[in-house]
């Protein structure tokens, strides 16, 4: 059990809860019962080494997550050779739900680490793996499967979206302000790997041998999610005195801001997951010649341009980025309209790997965006209301942006069973990056907005 001896003091804000002061005995387990990262004595004698272990392994569950999260994205253009028959929209819903599923349960799964305790629900969170990756192995080898029970076993991926929420939500109680947002940062890039690597591993893996295993797929991650159970149940730490602050959610719901920015990230996040998860299938379908392995890089892409933009965000600003990369979005879709118009592989395929650059750089500068515009023309006396608002709303955006994930591949299916082409929804995703162009434009860079003169 590690314990400390530093006064309990706030750990900033987090998306859904304060630190607030220890209670006078330590439970079982793991707890740490007074955690100060501001203390700078204590911070460079123990936190650091503590908050830096527990990031590792928070990385790692959160890697984990996303990778089942995206599991349905490498199989389902594979079903039809193992003998399933579906339809290019049942093949879209098993790829969508997943991400409605994911997006519904961040919020629970927020509020379950103050509930639980970080270590614990990493533990918890990690073994709730099993289910979507047992379920996967058994459902591919049976191709008799009705629709709906392959429909219910791809939404149980679903809980690999929830492990963002909660990774996110412990990790920002460990590091000091100072630290955050560095810390915050590696944590979401590597849970965000997660998606280009299954892409990119799976494949390989379930082609092994003679013929093609998909069950391999989902029994892969069973030893996977047990290692991960293990290594937060050995070498992770709950922290004490940390409950649900119901009210920063209160707070941020009654902001104006909270929704524009949870409109902006279906536009950023929203779309990395959405194209992340249609893209194996588009290629499948729409070039069957094409080599389907290299789907995996508009993910890894969309994965590491995520810090780039909120560095650079750091430097120019979180609205400017945002602004940029929709209009980068635009182009990029535009380009993969012409690329189907003309059956050109290679302009579709470089089409998406500007998307996946756009939502990859808007995904860092939106989130970037948060702090600043409930922080701006805010006095002394209301920062600590306005800080717990921000935190609220990186939870609200959290949530609503994944529903993108939802929208995205739903999208293609309705314009193919309504006009039998995929461009009348790449046209809609058009007219809603502009959309997102024009608010971001009016909202936080219009001379004469109330934000205008903030650095946003």
């Amino acid at each position: 059990m590690d314990t400390t001896t530093a006064t309990a003091a706030p750990a900033g804000p987090a998306p859904e809860a304060t630190l607030v002061p220890a209670p006078p005995t330590t439970p079982e387990g793991r707890w740490i019962e007074h955690w100060d990262p501001e203390d700078a004595t204590f911070w460079q004698s123990t936190g650091r080494r503590v908050a830096r272990r527990n990031l590792g392994f928070s990385v790692l569950a959160e890697f984990l997550g996303f990778c089942v999260w995206a599991l349905w994205s490498v199989v389902v253009p594979l079903l039809p050779a193992a003998g399933f028959s579906l339809t290019l929209n049942q093949q879209f819903w098993l790829i969508a739900v997943p991400s409605l599923v994911g997006a519904t349960v961040r919020i629970p799964y927020t509020f379950a680490v103050p509930m639980f305790g970080g270590r614990n629900w990493t533990v918890i969170s990690s073994l709730l793996l099993l289910l979507p990756a047992s379920a996967l192995a058994w459902v591919v080898t049976q191709p008799g499967t009705p629709f709906g029970v392959l429909l219910l076993c791809a939404a149980l991926a679903g809980f690999g979206g929830g492990n963002f929420a909660s990774s996110m939500t412990n990790i920002s109680f460990f590091f000091p302000e100072a630290e955050k947002g560095k810390a915050l940062g590696l944590n979401a890039a590597g849970g965000n790997l997660g998606t280009g690597m299954v892409q990119m591993v799976v494949p390989a893996v379930i082609a092994v041998g003679a013929g093609v295993h998909l069950e391999r797929a989902g029994l892969v991650f069973i030893p996977l999610a047990l290692l991960s159970a293990a290594a937060a149940w050995r070498w992770m730490d709950n922290l004490s005195g940390i409950r649900a602050d119901y009210r920063s959610f209160a707070l941020a719901t009654r902001n104006p801001h909270t929704w524009v920015i949870s409109f902006l990230y279906i536009g950023t996040f929203g779309s990395f997951i959405g194209y992340a998860g249609a893209f194996p299938t588009l290629l499948k379908t729409q070039f069957p010649t094409a080599p389907l392995g290299l789907a995996f890089l508009g993910a890894l892409i969309g994965a590491l341009t995520r810090p780039l933009g909120g560095m650079v965000a750091d430097r120019l600003g979180g609205a400017r980025v945002t602004l940029a990369s929709f209009v980068v979005l635009t182009g990029g879709a535009l380009a993969a309209i012409e690329g189907l118009q003309s059956r050109s592989f290679p302009l579709f395929f470089g089409a998406f790997m500007v998307l996946f650059v756009g939502a990859g750089m808007g995904n860092g500068a939106t989130y970037r965006m948060i702090p600043a515009v409930f922080r701006a023309g805010v006095s002394a006396e209301a920062l600590p209301a306005a800080r717990k608002a921000a935190a609220g709303c990186i939870g609200i955006a959290g949530a609503v942006g994944a529903y993108g994930g939802f929208f995205i591949p739903r999208g293609f299916a309705m314009a193919k069973d309504t006009y039998g082409s995929l461009t009348p929804a790449l046209h809609v995703f058009v007219g809603a990056y502009v959309l997102m162009v024009l608010t971001t434009y009016a909202v936080y860079q219009r001379r004469g907005a109330a934000l205008a003169a903030e650095t946003i």
